[in-house]
């Protein structure tokens, strides 16, 4: 795609703002770090949203100018209003690309969009993760080797209430012993969403440099192939057909 990509990074900016533990690591809150990724490359541009800005930052303007959008979420998934994740699902729908983050997983959009729970196991142990490459040919692994390690993390574990992805490029393993599947891509519409696992705010790993990797190349994969076209919100009704239809006796 020869134009910009144009990249919105939402975030609550709660957690770095209650707590001051968590506003040490993040001081100008998850998002500013994840927009700061994209800093001074010409092929972005890039924006962010919060959940306390009017409509969530999330504007009709705002949505209609983003191909990808990054989500990340954890004490207040339920204050985002029905009507903005109505918009947010119909710009997937229509080829948005949507990176979902950490606790994501619980978002109104994720599980709008997967239809399932969405539920997993989960603790905070400041264990060792390691995130295993499985897809390694995938665009979203480029220049990661065999395994991402984070020295602290908060773990998930199987059984993730997801549905079967339809790529899964990384499995986490965790000091504890559970696994995860970690960074999975899903196709909804004309979109394509990745949800990738790390990103507990009490960790710094959104500073690593190969989590860093990943996001950039997510956001190339899942952006739009093309601009401008419109799915139908309902079933269209054709009445000139290709063809010549032979007109039956």
């Amino acid at each position: 795609m020869s134009e910009k990509i144009r990249v919105t990074v939402w975030n609550e900016y709660r957690h770095e703002k209650a707590e001051e533990k968590i506003g040490k690591i993040y001081p100008e809150g998850i998002h500013k770090v994840l927009a700061d990724y994209f800093d001074g490359d010409d092929k972005y541009e890039v924006k962010t949203a919060t959940l306390d800005e009017p409509q969530h930052g999330l504007t009709d303007e705002v949505l209609n100018n983003t191909d990808v959008l990054f989500w990340w979420g954890h004490m207040a998934h339920d204050e985002v209003d029905d009507q903005i994740v109505e918009k947010v699902q119909s710009r997937v729908l229509n080829g948005m690309g949507l990176i979902v983050l950490h606790s994501g997983h619980h978002s109104k959009i994720f599980r709008k969009l997967m239809g399932t729970s969405c539920n997993l196991k989960w603790r905070v142990a400041d264990e060792k993760e390691r995130l295993w490459v499985v897809e390694p040919g995938h665009p979203i692994t480029e220049g990661i080797g065999e395994y991402i390690e984070l020295p602290k993390e908060e773990m998930y574990g199987e059984q993730f209430e997801i549905p079967s992805p339809d790529e899964l490029v990384f499995i986490s393993w965790f000091e504890g012993g559970e696994v995860c599947r970690s960074g999975c891509v899903f196709n909804r519409g004309r979109g394509k969403i990745f949800y990738f696992r790390p990103g507990h705010e009490e960790y710094p790993t959104f500073y690593n440099e190969d989590i860093k990797k990943v996001l950039i190349n997510a956001a190339n994969y899942v952006a739009p192939v093309k601009r401008g076209d419109s799915r139908p919100e309902y079933a269209v009704n054709v009445s000139e057909p290709l063809e010549k239809i032979k007109e039956k006796e």
